[in-house]
Parts: C-alpha cells; structure tokens; sequence
C-alpha cells in the first residue's frame, strides 16, 4: 500500500479546492488553509435576492473542459447551461453590436478590405493550435500587420490599452491569441452561481475526512524536516507536503525566500467591481467593451441580459469591472466616491440612466488579478517545484498563455497533484 501523505493547501480558491479534491480521493489526509472567510477565491460570491452572484463576472466558454468535466463529477451537470449572449461596442459616443462574425465584419467605417483582413487574421488565430509560437511577438505590432491598422486602431488598441494602460504596447500576441483561440460564442453560467462548484468541492473535501478551515492567513512557511505551516493566529500545522495557490510575493514573504517583489508585483494588475443592483435594465447587451480609453472602467456586463433577472429576485445586475495598478485612485478611491464618479460615464452609455435605478450595491477588489503577460513574461514563470523540499507553487501566474480563468486553474490542480504523486491511491 503507498503512503498515505499529510497534504497541506494553502487557498480555497478553484486551485486549492481541486487539489484538495483529488487528493482526498486518493485517500490522503487533506487540509485546506484559507485566509478569507469566503469560499471561492476570484469567484467568490455575495447574494443577490437570495441566489450567490460571484463578486466578480464569471462564466464559462464550451472549451473549458476541465471546468466541465469537475461540473459533471460534481452532480451539477444540469445547473450548467450554455446561452448565446448579446455583446456589444462603446465607441465614437454610440453602442455597436458586436457580438456575431457578421456584426464583427460589418462595424462601421471599416472598407472592405479591413473586413477581409479582419475576419482571416481572426481565422487564423482560431486555427493556431499552439499560440506559444507568438510568445516573444508584442500582440499590436502582429495585429497591425496582419489584421490592419484600421482594424487594430479600431478594436484592438482601445481594448489593450483599457486593460492594460501604459503596458498595452508590451502585451505579447501569446496572450490575445488565447483570448481569440479559446473564446466561444456560446457561454456557459451555473444558475444558482458558481458558489455551487466550490461548495460541492468542500463537502466532497471533508465528506471525505479532509478539512478547510477559513481565518487562517498562512504568515509562515518552513522546512526544517516536514513543512511546518503558522498561520496568524498563531495555530501551526505541519504536512508532508504543501501546495501554495497563493501569488508568488505572497508565498515568498511567508517562506523567506528572495523574490524579486518589485518585478512581480509590476507584473500583476490589481481588479476592480462594482455589482450594481438595478430596478431595470441599464445597457442592451451583456457584454459591453468601452473601446473609449477616456471612460474610466473597461467593461460593463449586464448578467441578467444572459440570466433571468428572476432568479435575483427581479433585480437587474449589471457589473462594472475594470484592471489597474494598486496605485491607481480607481483602486484607492471610497467605493461609494467611486460609484458616484462613475455614474456620469454610465449615463453616457444610456442617456436615461439615474442614479436612483440603483437599488443597492457591492465593492469588491483584488491586488494580484492580472498578470501583465510580456513577450518576457515566460521566462518569469517560476516552476511547481520550488526551493523548498515538499512544497509545490500553483498560481495563477503558471497558467500561459491563458493566464487565469476557473478551468485553467482546475488543470492546472489536476496537473500539480499528478506530478507529486498525490493522484494514486494511499
């Protein structure tokens, strides 16, 4: 009979969760350290008429299989269903529907010619199987070729330069092409929220004898023989082996090692949202991109425009989501100072909005939610194995090119346990 390994994780987010998961199932003793009291990570969730919402838009794309696949292990198979949203353009001061090839191709002021390098640029890219080929190519300088600088000027540049700000120029095509090559227009949403997935994963934890325990902030990691855990109240643990899903500065810090924070920390923008509460609907679409860099938020998402507003208890939710630095005032700012220099730019998106359509809402942000991926940023990727015998690093800094999303992250689980071996039986 092979050991039966005393497996630390630190994080209860989608990463942490499943590998607890898949550990316990191989009988391992499991327990999980969260800091939050939340479950869920970046898919955490509040309530919105009764029914968890996640602070953060979420759904999923027909291609992530890995999220799938866990859905369907889980018993929720019938809670996923797939629609086929409506999204949609801000730009020159007008709402575009953006949403179909046809919508795509025919967005005004485009010649013929820029639709035709626009829809075989697009092509191409769903063809690639293996995007790491663009690693080291800036994504605007291979747009502007190949898509055209209309197009590009056009779509591509107000996009980049909404999320990524100054760093825009220096996004490597690694990266946009995962977000084209991957993207479906089918989207999927577990109705009731994604809570749902993370809940059925706890319970199969300590269903399973594993443990999660929540207010246990990890503050240090050694190993002078197994891995010793404390966590900030002062309680210790100690594992045979240890999986970290939290940022790397943050792992850094709590195991002493050298890390080159600046770095790191310049490579993740911080996100900020907004869950709006609305007695009606605000925009047209689900999904609206501001392809105008002067608004101060990049994307605004009425999920009730893909979901029932019923199943919120009638209310309208329209998030309103944006990546900045952690220095940025729209990261520092009072969210209620926020939401009133806000409203302004969502009435330019609908002339008839008032603030009084807002009939309660919720803040939410967190400092490491993008990584800023570079033509360099692979060689900055560190490794699952670390410096320290026994402890693995899973974060969302490993997932390339994709860099984050639930089904990356459950992967990524999935890949980390099988290479400590945590997947066969004890």
């Amino acid at each position: 009979m092979e050991f039966r390994m005393k497996l630390g994780v630190v994080g209860a987010g989608a990463t942490g969760l499943t590998a607890a998961f898949d550990a316990v199932k191989a009988g391992h003793e499991v327990t999980v350290l969260e800091a939050s009291a939340e479950l869920g990570g970046l898919a955490a969730s509040i309530e919105v008429g009764g029914t968890p919402l996640e602070r953060f838009y979420h759904h999923s794309f027909k291609t992530d299989r890995a999220m799938i696949e866990l859905i369907t292990e889980l018993g929720l198979a019938d809670k996923l269903r797939f629609h086929s949203p409506t999204t949609g353009v801000y730009l020159g001061g007008e709402l575009h529907p953006f949403g179909t090839p046809l919508e795509m191709l025919s967005f005004p002021g485009f010649s013929m010619a820029d639709r035709l390098r626009f829809g075989a640029s697009s092509a191409a890219l769903k063809a690639v199987r293996d995007g790491t080929r663009f690693g080291s190519v800036r994504a605007l300088d291979w747009m502007r070729r190949w898509a055209g600088p209309k197009v590009t000027g056009t779509i591509w540049e107000p996009l980049l330069a909404g999320k990524f700000g100054e760093r825009a120029e220096d996004v490597s095509m690694a990266w946009l092409w995962a977000r084209i090559h991957y993207r479906t227009f089918g989207l999927g949403y577990v109705h009731g929220g994604f809570e749902q997935v993370y809940r059925a994963l706890l319970d199969a934890v300590t269903a399973r004898g594993g443990r999660v325990e929540f207010g246990r902030p990890v503050t240090s990691i050694r190993q002078p023989d197994r891995v010793e855990v404390r966590t900030g109240d002062g309680s210790e643990h100690e594992f045979d082996q240890l999986i970290v899903t939290v940022p790397q500065p943050v792992f850094a810090k709590a195991a002493g090692l050298e890390s080159d924070d600046v770095l790191w920390r310049n490579q993740y923008l911080g996100a900020t949202c907004f869950v709006l509460e609305c007695d009606r609907s605000v925009i047209p679409y689900y999904w609206l991109n501001i392809n105008d860099t002067d608004f101060p938020f990049l994307a605004v998402v009425e999920h009730t425009n893909m979901v029932d507003p019923a199943e919120y208890g009638g209310r309208h939710v329209v998030y309103v989501g944006n990546y900045v630095p952690r220095d940025d005032w729209r990261f520092t700012t009072d969210p209620a100072e926020l939401l009133e220099r806000y409203v302004p730019w969502l009435r330019k998106l609908n002339p008839d909005f008032d603030e009084s359509w807002i009939q309660d809402w919720h803040f939410s942000k967190a400092g490491f939610a993008q990584p800023v991926v570079t033509p360099g940023y692979r060689a900055l990727i560190p490794p699952h194995e670390t410096a320290m015998p026994g402890v693995a690093l899973a974060t969302m800094a490993q997932i390339y090119p994709q860099d984050r999303g639930q089904s990356y992250a459950i992967q990524m689980a999935h890949d980390v346990v099988r290479r400590l071996g945590l997947d066969r039986p004890s």
